[in-house]
Order: C-alpha cells, then sequence, then structure tokens
C-alpha cells in the first residue's frame, strides 16, 4: 500500500485575466473551458483518482461560492474530505497553512498535497506519475515542487531555476516571477529553468516548521482561525474576524523563497494554467486556420484567433492573431499576445464602479423580469397586510404595537414616534397601490394617536410614547419628524383632511427649532448639540420629495436639493465612495471607529433617493453618485456567503457589524430599481436576484406575514422578535417591484 497523501484543491482566485468571462461570483474555476467540465469537477476527480493509496481530499475554496461549490461536489467521492471555506480571500500562504493544520489535525503526520484548481492537466495517470515521484524526497522532510519544461518563452508564468539533479530530482536553485520577454527567451535557452506548476507536496510537520521558522505570524494567525472554526454540513467555516487577520501573501513569497533544500519533479503531463486568452488558444479545438470558435460566431478570412461569444451573434472578418469575447454585458479585444494585460481593464473598471467585474449575466443566472410578482403580491396582500392592520394595531390604547413575536403576539412595548409614523404610511402605500382593506380608518387611527398623545409644547412631536399614550421620552428628534411628515404627504395623497395642516405646523416646527441656523442642516434635537449625523437628513430628503410628489409645490424640491449639497459637499467620501455616518459640529467625520462607520443599506437608500431627486430636478450629474454608492455597498457591503448586505463596513471595506437585517435587502431591491435604465449595465436580473434572496432569508423561513430581521454571517437567524418598523421598508420595495414589472410574466428560465 502506498503512503497516504491528503490532497487539497486551492480554489479561492478570481481569475481576472479571463474577464469578461471570469468574475468575482463566477471566477474561471467554475467553467467549462475546454469542453469537458468544470476546471474545479476536474481537479477533484483528478485528486481523488489515485490507485494504490489512500487519499482523502480537501477543498479549499471562498465562502462567498459555498453554493456553488456544494452543486459542484454533488456526485463527488472526496474519500473521507471535505470543504473548507475561507470568508475572505487570503492568497495561497494562509491556503498552504490551512491544509497543513488540517492534515495535522486529522491525519497526523501525513504528506500534502496542494493543487490549485484552475490548471488544466493532460492525464490522470501521468499526473500521479509524477507526483509519486516526489513522495521519497517529500519523505524525507523536503519541500518538493513541481516544474513543467517550457517550450516557449513565456512571460504569464513564474520560473524555478535548478541545480544538480539528485534521484529523481532537481535540487531547487531559486524562484523565478514573472520575467519579461527578453529574459523569458534567456531562460529557455539556458535548459535549467521549469514553469512553476504552483503544486506542492510536502510532509505536514516540514510546513509547519518552515512557517515557524520564516512566517511565524502566518502560522499562527491561520491556527487561531482554524481551531475557532465552525462546522456544518457543508464543510468547515473560518470566523472571519480571526482569518482576515492572516497576512495576505503567496506561498512563493513568504516559504518557497526562504526555505532551502527544496526539490523540484519534472512534470511528465501536459500542462496549462489557462490563465489568458492566449492560452485558450494554445489548447482549444482549432479549425484548419487555427481559431478557436466559440458560440453563435461567423468568422471569415480568420486565422489564430480566438474567438467566443456567449449570447449574441458574433462576426469577425479578417482578423489575425486577435482574442475576441462577448458576454451579454460585455465585450474584450486584443491581439493574443495582449491578452495577460486585460487585468489592466479590470482595474480600470473597478476604479470606476463598474459592476461587469462582479456579476455575471448568464443564462442560468438570469430570472425573467417579474419572476417573483405573484410571490410578492400574494404575500404583500395577501398574507402581511391582513395580519398587520388587524392584529399590528392596538385597538386598545390605540396606535399600533411596535413589535410582534413570532406567534404573532403583540410585545409590550414603548412605541416610538418613528414606527407610529412609519405605519400610517405603509398603509397609505398600500391604499394607493390597490389594496382594499381599511387603509383610510387605519390612517385616521395612527395619527389621531399620535396627535392626541404625541405633540409637544412647540409644536413638534415627541420620541417615544409608553403602550397607554403617556410620553416616555419627549425629546423632538430630526429622525421622527422625518417619518412623520413622509407618513403626512402620503396620508395627504389618500385624502385624509388633517394631513396637510398637521403638515404645515411641522414644517414650522422644523424651520423654528431642529434647523441648523447655519443653513448647513439640521440639529439631531431641538437644540442639541453634539455629534450629528448623515441618517436623519436622508429621511428628511425622503420626506421632502413626498411633499413634493404630493403637491408639486417645488418649495418642497428646494428644500431637497439643500440637502443633495450637504451629501455632496460632507456626506460623500470621493476617494472610497463611501457615505459617512457620524460628523461632529462642523461636518467632519467623527473620531475614531465612528468616522469610519458605513452602512451598505443606506448606500442603498441614498442611491434610490438621489436618483428620485435628479428626474425632478433635472440634475443628470446625480446619477454618477447613485452608481458609485451601489457599486460600493455591493463591492464591500455584502457577506459572500448569503449574499445579504452586512449592516456595516469600514470605509476599507471590512465587516464591522456582520448581522444583515432586512432593511437593507429591501433598500437593494430600490437602489436596482432606480439605477436600471440610468445607464450602465441592465440591472433587471439584479432586482429579481435581490428580491430572492430577501424571501430566501428573511421572509419564507417566517410564519405567514412576518418575517426574520436579524441574520447571521453564516445564515442563522438571529431575531427574537419581529419589529414593526421594517414593514414600512418592505411595502415600499416591494410595491416599486411590483410597479417595475407591471405587466411582465412571471415564468423563470429554464
Amino acid at each position: 500500500m502506498s503512503e497516504r497523501i491528503v490532497g487539497f484543491v486551492m480554489s479561492g482566485g478570481v481569475g481576472s485575466r479571463l474577464w469578461p468571462l471570469s468574475r468575482e461570483d463566477n471566477p474561471k474555476q467554475f467553467h467549462d473551458l475546454s469542453g469537458d467540465g468544470s476546471m474545479l469537477v476536474k481537479t477533484l476527480q483528478r485528486l481523488a483518482a489515485r490507485k494504490g493509496g489512500e487519499t482523502p481530499v480537501f477543498l479549499i475554496a471562498s465562502e462567498r461560492h459555498a453554493q456553488r461549490v456544494g452543486a459542484d461536489l454533488t456526485g463527488i467521492d472526496l474519500r473521507g474530505g471535505d470543504a473548507l471555506f475561507e470568508p475572505v480571500g487570503r492568497n495561497t500562504a494562509a491556503a498552504v497553512a490551512l491544509a497543513t493544520l488540517r492534515t495535522l489535525s486529522d491525519y497526523d503526520d501525513a504528506l500534502v498535497l496542494v493543487v490549485p484548481s484552475d490548471h488544466e492537466i493532460s492525464t490522470t495517470a501521468q499526473f500521479w506519475q509524477t507526483v509519486e515521484a516526489g513522495v521519497p524526497a517529500a519523505r524525507a522532510g523536503r519541500l518538493v515542487v513541481f516544474g513543467v519544461k517550457p517550450t516557449q518563452p513565456e512571460t504569464g508564468y513564474g520560473y524555478i531555476e535548478v541545480g544538480a539533479e539528485n534521484s529523481g530530482t532537481f535540487d531547487v536553485s531559486r524562484f523565478v516571477e514573472k520575467p519579461n520577454l527578453a529574459t523569458a527567451e534567456s531562460y529557455l535557452a539556458a535548459g535549467n529553468f521549469y514553469w512553476n506548476a504552483g503544486i506542492f507536496l510536502f510532509r505536514a510537520s516540514a510546513m509547519r516548521d518552515a512557517f515557524l521558522s520564516f512566517r511565524p505570524d502566518i502560522w499562527k494567525a491561520t491556527e487561531a482561525a482554524f481551531n475557532a472554526a465552525t462546522t456544518d454540513v457543508s464543510g468547515l467555516y473560518m470566523a472571519q474576524h480571526l482569518y482576515e487577520a492572516i497576512p495576505s501573501i503567496s506561498i512563493d513569497y513568504a516559504i518557497m523563497e526562504r526555505a532551502s533544500d527544496i526539490a523540484m519533479v519534472p512534470a511528465g503531463f501536459r500542462w496549462n494554467d489557462l490563465g489568458s486568452w492566449q492560452s485558450l488558444l494554445d489548447v482549444g479545438p482549432a479549425d484548419v486556420d487555427g481559431n478557436v470558435v466559440i458560440g453563435d460566431v461567423v468568422a471569415i478570412d480568420c486565422e489564430n484567433s480566438y474567438i467566443r461569444s456567449e449570447g449574441r451573434l458574433l462576426s469577425a472578418v479578417g482578423l489575425k492573431d486577435i482574442a475576441i469575447v462577448s458576454t451579454a454585458d460585455a465585450t474584450f479585444v486584443a491581439p493574443v499576445s495582449h491578452s495577460q494585460n486585460v487585468r489592466k481593464v479590470v482595474e480600470q473598471l473597478e476604479k470606476s464602479g463598474r459592476l461587469e467585474t462582479k456579476f455575471t449575466p448568464t443564462h442560468d443566472r438570469v430570472v425573467e423580469n417579474g419572476a417573483w410578482r405573484k410571490r410578492v403580491h400574494h404575500w404583500l396582500f395577501d398574507e402581511t397586510m391582513p395580519l398587520w392592520s388587524t392584529v399590528g394595531v392596538d385597538d386598545h390604547h390605540g396606535g399600533f404595537h411596535e413589535a410582534l413575536g413570532f406567534d404573532a403576539v403583540p410585545l409590550v412595548k414603548q412605541k416610538r414616534m418613528r414606527t407610529l409614523a412609519r405605519q400610517v404610511y405603509a398603509f397609505a402605500v398600500a391604499k394607493t397601490r390597490g389594496w382594499d382593506g381599511p387603509a383610510d380608518r387605519l390612517i385616521a387611527h395612527g395619527l389621531e394617536f399620535m396627535t392626541r398623545n404625541g405633540r409637544t409644547d412647540k409644536g413638534g412631536w415627541v420620541r417615544t410614547l409608553n403602550v397607554d399614550g403617556s410620553v416616555a421620552d419627549a425629546a423632538e428628534d430630526a429622525y421622527d419628524h422625518s417619518c412623520v411628515l413622509l407618513a403626512l404627504a402620503h396620508a395627504h395623497m389618500c385624502g385624509n383632511p388633517d394631513a396637510l395642516r398637521l403638515a404645515q405646523e411641522t414644517f414650522s416646527f422644523l424651520d423654528a427649532h431642529l434647523e441648523d441656523e447655519r443653513l448647513t442642516g439640521f440639529l439631531e434635537t431641538s437644540g442639541g448639540e453634539g455629534e450629528r449625523r448623515s441618517n436623519p437628513h436622508m429621511h428628511l430628503l425622503e420626506a421632502f420629495l413626498a411633499w413634493h410628489a404630493a403637491t408639486g409645490d417645488r418649495t418642497y424640491l428646494r428644500r431637497a436639493a439643500r440637502l443633495v449639497d450637504l451629501f455632496r459637499s460632507h456626506f460623500f467620501d470621493r476617494e472610497s465612495w463611501t457615505l459617512g455616518e457620524y460628523f461632529d459640529e462642523a461636518w467632519k467625520p467623527a473620531p475614531g471607529d465612528r468616522g469610519e462607520w458605513t452602512e451598505p443599506g443606506h448606500h442603498f437608500e441614498w442611491a434610490s433617493l438621489l436618483v428620485d431627486f435628479a428626474g425632478r430636478s433635472h440634475r443628470d450629474d446625480l446619477a454618477g453618485y447613485a452608481r458609485k454608492l451601489y457599486a460600493s455597498a455591493i463591492a464591500n457591503g455584502l457577506n459572500r456567503a448569503t449574499g445579504l448586505a452586512y449592516g456595516a463596513v469600514s470605509r476599507d471595506g471590512l465587516p464591522l457589524d456582520r448581522i444583515s437585517r432586512s432593511w437593507p435587502q429591501t433598500e437593494a431591491i430600490k437602489a436596482a430599481i432606480a439605477l436600471d435604465g440610468t445607464g450602465g449595465p441592465d440591472l433587471k436580473p439584479e432586482i429579481e436576484a435581490r428580491v430572492g434572496r430577501l424571501f430566501r432569508w428573511h421572509i419564507d423561513p417566517a410564519p405567514v406575514g412576518l418575517w426574520i430581521d436579524r441574520i447571521d454571517e453564516r445564515g442563522r437567524s438571529q431575531a427574537t422578535e419581529v419589529p414593526a418598523s421594517i414593514f414600512y421598508h418592505l411595502v415600499t420595495a416591494l410595491t416599486q417591484y411590483l410597479d417595475k414589472t407591471e405587466g411582465t410574466g412571471a415564468r423563470r428560465r429554464a
């Protein structure tokens, strides 16, 4: 029986050199690039096919791809192995350290084989013959690498320079990073340089000792994350706050370039890392003129070109040595010899916030526009509105209950003015959308309770009431007043006779007691000083736009314009495309962590409001700000395992609040609806996907008419109640979705 070898497949890369086909949500290892299955599946099958020896196979993958990995692993015998999920990418040194730790934990001091998931290798038998040739050296404690004899001066690969031969292996003299063309030509002529295949074989204790000698910081940080990992049926998940503390560096830089006595085994198999369109041209099925043509393509008088279409008809005439790759939303064209430079295109797109580097609009992911209409309409009008218009109403004391339990029983809690106002708003919007329930009675019921119990001597509104209507907190809060004004605007549009008068009184109070006398926004509370927030200003902008819609009076638009100017001058950071939350009295970011705090949900809210204001004021320049806010939130604010927006992230994109609440998901829907058609990619598939995630994680697991408000980073519910304040978000987003998809079908594409 041959010695046990524990295999690990690294699948954390993005494959940006194969953009626009390979993207963050669907990197190259998941693609079938040679016509016989995805590279990831073939790599796993190759490792599991070893003859005559025990070889458990493990996959180290990004947590954001957990669902895709689960689908790809179906039917593959991993010989007792499973998946290890990285919450954030930390390069190959962390992956190798993780593989070593898992082996030492479960297989003592076995040999470890670490391979990339995205390389093309000719035959399984030749692969394992090569690996077995390195076993004696690895058993003796040497780190073993594998080199491919170069056939051309390749500038896209790393190289290994070797010295003397020693029992079928070569001593490694040095590792060389990707050279320029002249240097690559000299390596080819020298004869003792090999392409670095990125495959490693070693005894677990030998790699552990190498880390402890050269990079103990990486080892100790990875060990801490591994020891704190949690397990479920899909695999082992690293704790994000510990894993992101691991230094991000390649295994070559961290260990291999520092270690001595490294052995190299020449590969006895054909190999290609499929890292460029040139490499795909080299291995693809070529026609008589040397062209690789894939998809709906007509090529006339073309030679040695890679031409691929993922959708529409692509025609080419008279091209030579050119790569053309066309997807549903992007096209790449370059000389094949320059295709390594596609990374420059990706970097430029990322700097400008383009979503085409993040999302893949492929056929199997696209959902028919309006696919969720039936479910949304039924849940909103047949399940949720009937529940909250009865159980959610306090018929004894007045007003509305602040929260329900998951048994739909009201909880005894103080009643916030913002929640009372938002319930009035929600019933008004539902009436406008055609709900045939008692909207007028509920609007009047809510406003009567608010007015009777919640007015202050100055003409404003208190912050909080006790259940019986007595005042619990008399503070006059700008946030609460924004919600009251929003509710009154929609009550006025529904014909409530008191709404306009109450709004006029509220605007008078706002101007007299909450507006900053320097005309740079609003105070947090009447007469308040100290820290200030952007969030109340966002909701005041929402209220001003609602009153413009209700009356057509441009006075409200001028009020809104002042807040938009404040957003541009102080709230929005042009370098990071992020929205500040906390500020001092001079509108400078608050010191410490609060100045770094940003919320993806507020990015989405501002994006939709800016598009709304731009449409009303004909300010075309604001759509760019909205797209940047949306792109920033999508790029840095999502939990990649669930696709849900985090509660908060830093300006650098590190999670600060990993709980995903339901309201940011609704705001993501609204933002995508607002941005669709303003330039950039078609966001209709993204709208459907966002609605799908809202139902998958927050609505479907809950009892009828309720929702799960809090989801942790692993997708588990952390909710103990159903807050009424979320009703407003759900009604707004889902009615806008119904409006957006009016007249469309509800069939998913096969």
